[in-house]
């Protein structure tokens, strides 16, 4: 992918403005909508439903993850169609 951001970052930008879910590696869980991400994987999020390790929910209106802090993120599913994608595509070709 050359000297650009690959893929992942490429997809977490893309989920922007889309509902996600963030797993921590403490085994949090936060559900919201992803407002912004950096390449380092940081993200802001809106109208955040955080689920702690035993199973207790709360609502937060914002909430801002360092990118470190995450184990995983469950993105909208409708984004495996990306054009990111196409070119792992063995139906795709470029020419």
């Amino acid at each position: 992918l050359g000297k650009g951001v690959g893929v992942p970052v490429k997809l977490l930008h893309e989920s922007e403005g889309h509902v996600v879910t963030v797993e921590l590696k403490t085994g949090e869980t936060y559900r919201g909508q992803l407002v912004e991400s950096e390449d380092n994987w940081n993200c802001q999020m809106t109208d955040v439903t955080h689920t702690g390790r035993d199973g207790k929910e709360s609502r937060m209106e914002h909430v801002y993850i360092r990118g470190s802090k995450v184990r995983m993120m469950i993105i909208p599913d409708m984004l495996k169609h990306a054009p990111m994608f196409k070119r792992f595509d063995p139906k795709f070709d470029p020419k």
